[in-house]
């Protein structure tokens, strides 16, 4: 059933109701009218003929004769007029003009002396009692005067007859009215619905179109819509991410980890053949597959580490303390690597917005890259990951930037080995980028580049000022305020669309 219908039917039954109900609120108040004004007629009455019902009392209590009782009589009733009048007294009762038959009992006079109604043979009369006393001779009576309460009743009753039908005529009016109104009301509402329902997000881009109607819920709605229809593409865009993320991890890590398993194969062909390799060549290929093992656990937590980033949603990010993030990494290196020395300089409460999961990983893999290549005096360059240095010298500051475009942290990590080449500066944080030597998985800086780009900043590299050596320099806004989330994160895929070093 459409609203505007329900809506119509709600009104042509809630009108009539609303009719009644005034109408018994008028009826209660016609009849207290009516009877007000009879009630004060009655009392102007009984205040004119008073002085006239206690001298017939009293020529009723001495005997008198029955001429005076009888002039006492027809001045009585020539004061009350259009009233019944009834003296009751210790002698008799004269009675005169319209009232209930004789025979009737007659409400108590302590009940009457305020007019009330009282009914007799299918009539209804207002009545007051009026108290009567005579000092010469003593003598105590009671003035009844009536009015019939025939026309007030009437009238009651017509009032009454003319709301009920005023009710069943605004039922079908009111429904009517009600029912054109509302879809007349409506029209923006079902405009708004044809152009939500031709909308098909598996097979369209095409969107909620919607011009402001000036009516709150309609508008509302459809801002909803919009929201929805928004929220569906970004989880639709997410969803298409995350499958081209499973799809670049499956094929990275097919090309990726051929060749070590290759060589782990023949190593283990080899050990397994005839004739058997002597001791020392058995120890090195041990040693060889140790190697390979290590690179490809390396090479797969490398690409889990990428995949997260290119995954990670907004709510992981939180407000984080730079200065404790690279505490706990230089602690870690100096525990892995003794022979390696970090000079950390790092100003504590500079905190940024960000995944601390995500930052440290950003920050262990440029600690390991100076510590790997720092040490090294006979290489040409850097590459990403994991490896084993001698000696090397790191230098590491955290400091306050001055970024035109807002507040910002400036975080370098400069080491003593052989440099970057210019040329080369830029390809090394590319995927599987290293040198033929490396022992690395060629994703380290790979997995840097994306970590600063995903949370709106830059890196770059340079020589290290006083001597050779490289030094990275990473600029992070600073402060705790929620950022968006760069888009076409694919750095797993190899294209980002997102900011680059």
């Amino acid at each position: 059933m459409r609203l505007s219908t329900r809506i119509a039917l709600a009104i042509t039954v809630l009108v009539p109701l609303l009719v009644l109900a005034s109408g018994w609120i008028m009826v209660r108040l016609v009849g207290h009218d009516v009877h007000a004004q009879a009630d004060a007629h009655l009392r102007d009455r009984a205040a004119a003929v008073r002085t006239d019902a206690r001298n017939l009392l009293r020529a009723m209590a001495n005997d008198r004769s029955a001429e005076v009782e009888q002039a006492r009589q027809r001045k009585l009733f020539a004061a009350a007029l259009d009233v019944g009048i009834r003296v009751t007294g210790t002698e008799g009762t004269v009675t005169e003009g319209p009232q209930p038959a004789d025979g009737r009992p007659l409400p108590a006079a302590a009940d009457a002396v305020r007019p009330v109604t009282f009914r007799a043979d299918g009539s209804s009369w207002r009545v007051l009692a009026v108290p009567l006393s005579v000092v010469r001779p003593a003598a105590t009576g009671t003035l009844w005067l009536f009015s019939p309460d025939t026309a007030g009743q009437e009238q009651i009753s017509r009032v009454r007859r003319r709301i009920v039908t005023v009710a069943l005529l605004t039922a079908p009016v009111a429904g009517a009215a009600a029912w054109l109104a509302v879809t007349r009301a409506a029209l923006p509402l079902r405009r708004l619905q044809r152009r939500a329902g031709g909308i098909d997000p598996r097979t369209s881009a095409a969107r909620l179109d919607h011009t402001p109607t000036r009516v709150t819920e309609v508008d509302e709605l459809a801002r909803t819509l919009q929201t929805v229809l928004a929220r569906y593409d970004e989880q639709a865009a997410r969803t298409a991410e995350a499958l081209a993320t499973a799809r670049s991890f499956s094929a990275a890590a097919s090309h990726e980890l051929r060749n070590p398993l290759m060589s782990m194969r023949i190593n283990l062909d080899v050990l397994d053949g005839r004739p058997e390799p002597d001791p020392a060549e058995r120890a090195e290929i041990i040693a060889d597959l140790r190697g390979e093992h290590t690179r490809l656990l390396g090479l797969l937590v490398m690409l889990r580490a990428l995949a997260q980033g290119d995954l990670v949603e907004a709510d992981a990010f939180v407000p984080v303390d730079l200065a404790d993030v690279l505490d706990a990494a230089v602690a870690d290196l100096r525990r892995e690597r003794p022979d390696v020395r970090v000079e950390l300089t790092a100003r504590p409460g500079l905190r940024v917005y960000g995944w601390p999961q995500g930052l440290r990983s950003a920050v262990d893999n440029l600690l390991v890259n100076a510590a790997v290549h720092g040490a090294s005096r006979d290489g040409d360059g850097h590459g990403g990951g994991t490896g084993s240095g001698g000696g090397a010298l790191i230098e590491v500051t955290l400091s306050p930037g001055a970024d035109p475009a807002g507040p910002s942290v400036v975080l370098t990590v400069a080491d003593h080995g052989p440099g970057v080449p210019p040329a080369a500066r830029r390809e090394i944080f590319q995927r599987f980028r290293r040198r033929p030597d490396s022992p690395g998985s060629g994703l380290g800086l790979a997995l840097v580049g994306q970590q600063i780009a995903l949370h709106g900043g830059r890196i770059t590299v340079g020589d290290r000022p006083g001597g050779p050596g490289a030094r990275f320099t990473v600029v992070l806004p600073l402060g705790a305020s929620e950022r968006p989330l760069p888009g076409g994160r694919d750095w797993l895929a190899g294209a980002s669309t997102g900011e680059r070093p």
